[in-house]
């Protein structure tokens, strides 16, 4: 099984669905101690973000929150599903839902940048 590695990467949004808080300006910066991954992510409709998740095998077990440019302040879950392109760019399919509004489900995927 092929070992991850996302400590000092940057990630962008690919496609989500309609209720994702999250666009293609927004940024993600990731960190990696052993299991452990963390984000920081900002821009387009966020203000700030925080991801902490654990990494199992090719999967990301993850908790967000995040403050949006009108002030609402929100957080969620998901399961992101980690493959890697041709390139060997990291790509995540995540499942995510609201917390905060708990019949608010939705996809979304990630690409590496760098």
């Amino acid at each position: 099984m092929t070992e991850f590695d996302f400590n000092n990467k940057t990630f962008l949004l690919i496609q989500n669905t309609e209720n994702g808080q999250v666009n293609s300006e927004t940024v993600f910066k990731y960190k990696q101690d052993g299991n452990l991954v963390t984000a920081d992510y900002f821009g387009g409709s966020i203000k700030y973000g925080k991801i902490i998740a654990s990494l199992q095998g090719d999967k990301l077990d993850m908790l967000y929150q995040c403050l949006t440019t009108e002030n609402e302040l929100k957080a969620g879950k998901a399961m992101a599903t980690i493959t890697l392109t041709e390139q060997g760019k990291i790509k995540l399919n995540l499942n995510w839902q609201w917390l905060t509004n708990q019949d608010e489900k939705g996809q979304s995927e990630y690409i590496e940048t760098n």
